[in-house]
């Protein structure tokens, strides 16, 4: 279940990079993506408006700037300090943009199979944005050239993939575990997948996706986690 609401929204938030400096490597690089995640998902979601575009796009910058950094060097203040004003400007991006496919299909595997929800958003996130991007190859092409790997005379599906690219290196740097690595039984997956993906749909998550995702679509892609 996913609980908000004004009452559960902060009148002050500290943020101070101090505390996650002896975080383990693993939950560094989960956190870090599940920031990565919100950030896109703003940008890319069909209730994105420009004050949020423009905290989503710093984050995306300095996660790809600083995350892999805290990740080899965990000692380093100034990549914690940069990570923590991202998952900040993130968390501001999707509360008033919302998150999309990624989260909605995250959830269910949490709730099933006890996946910490930073490492189910990691597991998902190459394969539910490559879904997404063709509904929106213009924004996945403006997060290529955010980050700096977009090659001038690229076409808008061409950034997009050169972003797409990017992240899923990323996500293999940081050591990211696939389902089979955590211990996730294949066929008991398979059998729960129509029911995760009905969860999924009903959490209103996947609709904000601007290329809508069908039942069955979802079930694909929970699928192919295993490929």
């Amino acid at each position: 279940m996913l609980l908000k609401g004004p009452a559960l929204m902060v009148d002050l938030a500290i943020v101070d990079p101090v505390f996650t400096m002896t975080a383990p490597s693993a939950v560094t690089a989960n956190t870090g993506i599940d920031a990565l995640c919100h950030a896109v998902e703003a940008y890319t979601s069909v209730k994105a408006f420009p004050m949020a575009d423009t905290m989503a796009l710093s984050a995306v910058k300095r996660i790809f700037n600083s995350l892999y950094e805290c990740y080899i060097h965990p000692d380093n203040f100034e990549a914690r300090a940069e990570m923590a004003v991202a998952a900040t400007e993130a968390g501001m991006a999707f509360n008033n943009s919302s998150v999309t496919i990624i989260h909605g299909m995250s959830r269910p595997i949490g709730a099933l199979y006890h996946v910490p929800h930073g490492l189910s958003n990691a597991m998902l996130i190459d394969k539910c944005l490559r879904f997404a991007a063709p509904a929106c190859p213009e924004r996945f092409c403006t997060l290529a050239q955010t980050i700096g790997v977009y090659k001038e005379g690229m076409s808008d599906i061409e950034g997009a993939n050169a972003f797409l690219d990017a992240v899923k290196e990323l996500c293999k740097k940081l050591n990211i575990q696939t389902l089979e690595e955590f211990g996730v039984d294949k066929k008991s997956f398979y059998a729960n997948t129509e029911k995760m993906a009905s969860d999924a749909i009903a959490s209103g998550s996947p609709a904000n996706t601007r290329r809508n995702p069908s039942k069955e679509e979802i079930i694909a892609i929970y699928k192919s986690l295993f490929d």
